[in-house]
């Protein structure tokens, strides 16, 4: 296919979107070129362009880290991938290769501060750091080896959430460590990461306490998602005691997943999790704390697991329940240029399941 020299993208300039045209970038050594064809409306691109961080945003800024696309291009030393492969370009797109998730070089689709789009410690390896892995655009740029394998016959659409959100709540449930039968509550459960996190713990043999606010969340959780019981926050007078009274012998959950974009739930969970019980924060609300008691939480042997994405393993395995037909979460396609649309529904607090951008549109 012929590749233009400008491209469609949404740019964040001081803290406003601009929807303008941008040059493609061309790959180099170890580096390929993607065609995104569709990309999730991620929470945190939100926090990213109101600069909710503890640190500047770069400016400008494309926001995006949750591309499903096609290979275009590719430069040298880009053995075992071609064009046209199917391809996801995620969160973390550049690493040392290594099966973690903090790592020296790393680069992310966003505004983590150093070169380009992000990058955090030493330079990037990506011959073009500015116009790098940026999922608000048609054409990106991603390490060769990093990119995510979509399996064959996979929704491209659907399957574009599962690149951050799903890679993300599945790792946080295997760092909760709930074994099947066991108990999890997900508390930001019907937004596009609780969506997806209340998928992947039934597929794991979990039982779900989904917590939110308001009925349509709640009716989504129950009769979509498979949640065992929903708790909502805006009618509850005690949110501590109904998510206890929620488990089978009145303890609380093994598990906590806080996926949630206020604060308040982050000071809440350390008080209903049972003794010997995980809390996983992974949400990045703005100025959040982890609160807990130390003489509660020493006498109930309390575990706070902070998680953060996920591996290359982790993908691959998130991908495998996607592909086996196991993960079934709500969206709804937009184009391109109806972002700031959405990010008008996040900050009501009004998002149902994941928004995701054709670009074709």
């Amino acid at each position: 296919m012929a590749i233009p020299e400008l491209q469609w993208a949404q740019v964040n300039e001081g803290g406003r979107l601009h929807f303008k045209q941008i040059p493609v970038p061309k790959p180099g050594k170890g580096e390929v070129l993607v065609n995104i064809l569709y990309s999730g409306v991620c929470h945190t691109d939100f926090h990213a362009l109101n600069g909710d961080w503890p640190f500047p945003p770069n400016d400008p800024l494309i926001g995006g880290h949750e591309g499903a696309g096609v290979v275009v291009s590719k430069g040298e030393l880009t053995e075992g991938i071609e064009i046209g492969d199917k391809v996801g370009v995620k969160w973390i797109n550049n690493i040392c290769l290594k099966e973690t998730t903090y790592c020296v070089p790393r680069r992310n689709s966003l505004a983590i501060p150093r070169t380009g789009h992000s990058s955090v410690g030493a330079s990037s390896v990506l011959s073009d750091p500015s116009l790098a892995n940026r999922m608000g655009t048609e054409y990106c740029l991603a390490q060769a080896a990093t990119v995510a394998r979509i399996p064959d016959g996979c929704n491209m659409a659907a399957v574009a959430p599962i690149l951050c959100a799903g890679i993300t709540v599945y790792k946080g449930l295997k760092t909760s460590e709930c074994k099947p039968g066991q108990t999890v509550a997900i508390v930001g459960a019907g937004g596009g990461l609780g969506s997806l996190a209340q998928q992947y713990a039934k597929a794991m043999g979990l039982r779900v306490i989904a917590i939110d606010g308001g009925e349509e969340k709640g009716k989504m959780s129950l009769e979509e998602l498979g949640a065992d019981t929903y708790i909502d926050f805006l009618k509850s007078k005690d949110i501590v005691n109904d998510v206890k009274k929620a488990t089978a012998d009145g303890l609380g959950p093994h598990g906590v997943i806080l996926v949630s974009t206020s604060p308040k739930p982050f000071e809440q969970a350390s008080e209903y999790v049972r003794p010997n019980g995980t809390v996983v924060p992974i949400g990045l609300p703005p100025d959040a704390n982890i609160k807990a008691s130390v003489f509660w939480g020493v006498l109930k042997m309390l575990r706070i697991k902070c998680s953060y994405v996920g591996t290359r393993r982790d993908t691959a395995e998130a991908l495998d329940f996607f592909a086996r037909g196991l993960i079934k979460a709500p969206y709804k396609l937009i184009g391109l240029g109806q972002l700031q649309e959405v990010y008008a529904l996040m900050e009501k607090g009004q998002v149902l399941g994941r928004y995701v951008l054709d670009m074709s549109k």
